[in-house]
């Protein structure tokens, strides 16, 4: 499905026409951090450690960890700083993103682009040098798989944007695993395949909930071009794979009790509430409240306890 691009643009907002090197330089720095996405890039940490110690079957080394997070940072900091480079326009037209650093003009498109590439870069060759190259070039995919085949091809062409485009935030798992292994492994495979169904239910309630900025700038997110009770039954169908993958661990020998207890108790009140929510979008007739961003939150509670349990089992069994 192809969208129209968007053309009505507030002006100074997208050129180069505001003085953004003469802010304080305080606020220009908070700029560049969030440029990054720090709250996104968290998320991607918490399913990258817990891997280090499931290939190490206990505590790997700590500079390892740290250069790592640090080279996981820099890379993923440098894909969302490319991405709100390429989104710019319709940035400026989102009531969720109009905050951003670009649209406020406290950095301009010249120095976000800068920024971006310095920051892939940079990264890659942390890898490269003091991790090994496995790593570095999964993270350079990973990067130019969010930047190239999400934000320019998938994002604003298809409602399965969100589907493929996701692969990019799954392969901080495969990093975390190849890190300390330098090889690959059904392991990381498994936990790649979790994140990747875990991503659209994860998404699609967000999505659900600020439907109208993404229709308003022509981005087909499923929940703009689908009905609730479409969205609804999609989140549920991806939320049982989803938990059935990752049971997957215990019968193939890499890990034990504690992590499967966890990935029950945590996948089984994830179905509660994918459920709850297709019985809300069916009900939404009669008024009742569909409450999509309890799963939203959920969701991140939920990957978090399951690569916390990664960690912590290979010292239980």
């Amino acid at each position: 499905m192809c969208v129209t691009a968007v053309e009505s643009r507030p002006a100074g907002v997208l050129g180069e026409s505001r003085s953004s090197s003469h802010r304080p330089f305080g606020a220009r720095v908070k700029a560049f951090v969030a440029l990054t996405k720090p709250r996104i890039i968290e998320l991607l940490l918490i399913t990258t450690v817990p891997v280090m110690f499931l290939a190490q079957q206990g505590v790997p080394d700590l500079k390892l960890v740290l250069l790592t997070c640090v080279g996981g940072y820099l890379s993923a900091g440098g894909a969302n700083a490319l991405n709100m480079y390429i989104d710019r326009d319709i940035d400026a037209l989102m009531d969720r993103t109009s905050q951003r650093p670009l649209v406020t003009g406290m950095v301009s498109p010249r120095e976000c682009l800068v920024f971006g590439i310095s920051l892939a870069v940079v990264s890659t060759l942390l890898f490269g040098l003091a991790v090994n190259w496995l790593s570095a070039w999964l993270s350079l995919g990973a990067l130019l798989f969010y930047v190239v085949v999400y934000t320019m091809i998938l994002k604003r062409r298809t409602s399965q944007n969100i589907v493929w485009g996701g692969i990019a935030g799954c392969l901080p798992v495969l990093i975390g695993w190849s890190s300390v292994t330098n090889s690959m492994s059904w392991a990381p495979v498994i936990l790649f395949l979790v994140m990747f169904f875990w991503t659209p239910p994860h998404y699609w309630p967000l999505s659900m909930k600020v439907r109208e900025d993404y229709a308003r700038v022509g981005v087909p997110m499923l929940p703009v071009v689908a009905s609730n009770k479409v969205v609804a039954r999609q989140i549920v169908l991806y939320s049982w794979v989803m938990v059935a993958v990752s049971l997957l661990l215990t019968p193939l020998g890499y890990t034990g009790w504690f992590y499967t207890v966890v990935a029950l108790l945590a996948g089984g009140f994830w179905l509660w509430e994918a459920h709850g929510l297709q019985n809300r979008a069916k009900a939404e007739v009669t008024g009742a409240k569909l409450k999509e961003m309890r799963l939203f939150h959920w969701s991140i509670t939920y990957v978090s306890l399951l690569f916390v349990a990664v960690a912590v089992d290979p010292f239980l069994r």
